[in-house]
């Protein structure tokens, strides 16, 4: 394998523990010959000490302050930024809360030299990873899960096979400079999540591919927390309506963006269900409380 700089580009706040997990992990990666890492830190503010931390732990990691307003897409659109400024040949995405298994980073990177010996080098491949108990798939390469929702996707599970899918999640994500160099950064349209979707999207549109590696490449833990929005018979419409606006869910700017972008001449009807839903679930709720017919 050639000589290859890869720069590993991350963004934290507030869970040093966690962080410090996921740097201990790509610290013991077994790499190739001649490839080396670069890794950037976006740290948005923390209070926990995180900052001092990763620098006594991990000097070599660039830190890159934030004030604490970035949240994900924010943080790695700074960090992104930062690093092509010294235009490596690959980048790779990593969360804070994923732990890598000892091999993930060359699987990556023999996957890719596969696709490019078939010529398919305008790639992005992804890493799936499972829960650390259960063994199920998390996260990881997407493909569309409905025929007639052009937004709802599904996480792929691998197999052995290198597969292709429609988008990704950005947990573990190598991305080579042809790539960078058509699509550039993370779009500042969005704030928190569906930056990664989005990327993923608009790099088949340039006739591109997302592809996922064969084998799982490290565990993280589902964040599930917004189910409560929808099965909550407790909640106010009020407490509905600031959930699925808050920055980590679906504000109605960027998924308005994201809408108009990817789901066709129908947007506005897919824009609009989300919110549509939501407020009818509050009156389903309302109304069964009223009349008592409450499931037991």
């Amino acid at each position: 394998m050639k000589s290859s700089k890869i720069a590993v580009l991350t963004t934290c706040y507030n869970r040093r523990q966690t962080t410090l997990a996921c740097l201990a992990g790509l610290f013991k990666q077994g790499l190739p010959d001649r490839v080396s890492l670069s890794t950037y830190l976006v740290d948005d503010g923390s209070t926990d000490s995180t900052y001092e931390a990763v620098s006594q732990t991990y000097p070599e990691v660039k830190i890159i302050s934030g004030d604490g307003s970035l949240y994900w897409n924010g943080g790695m659109r700074v960090a992104f930024e930062e690093a092509v400024k010294s235009d490596y040949d690959y980048y790779l995405w990593l969360n804070d809360d994923t732990t890598l298994h000892p091999e993930a980073i060359a699987q990556l990177l023999t996957t890719y030299a596969g696709l490019r010996e078939a010529e398919k080098e305008l790639a992005i491949v992804v890493g799936a990873t499972c829960d650390p108990e259960t063994g199920v798939a998390t996260y990881g390469g997407l493909v569309r899960s409905s025929s007639w929702h052009p937004l709802k996707f599904r996480v792929v599970s691998p197999n052995g096979e290198v597969k292709r899918c429609d988008t990704m999640s950005g947990n573990c994500v190598l991305i080579p400079r042809v790539v960078t160099q058509i699509l550039g950064n993370l779009d500042s349209a969005f704030i928190h999540s569906k930056g990664d979707w989005d990327y993923g999207l608009r790099l088949r549109k340039k006739g591109g591919a997302v592809w996922l590696a064969p084998q799982y490449i490290g565990t993280c833990s589902e964040h599930s927390g917004h189910d409560k929005c929808w099965s909550d018979p407790n909640m106010t419409i009020r407490e509905r309506i600031k959930m699925i606006l808050s920055p980590k869910w679906l504000p109605i700017g960027e998924w308005r963006v994201f809408s108009q972008r990817h789901a066709g001449v129908l947007w506005p009807f897919y824009w609009l269900s989300p919110y549509v839903k939501l407020v009818w679930k509050s009156l389903y709720f309302k109304l069964v409380g009223i009349t008592g017919f409450a499931s037991k």
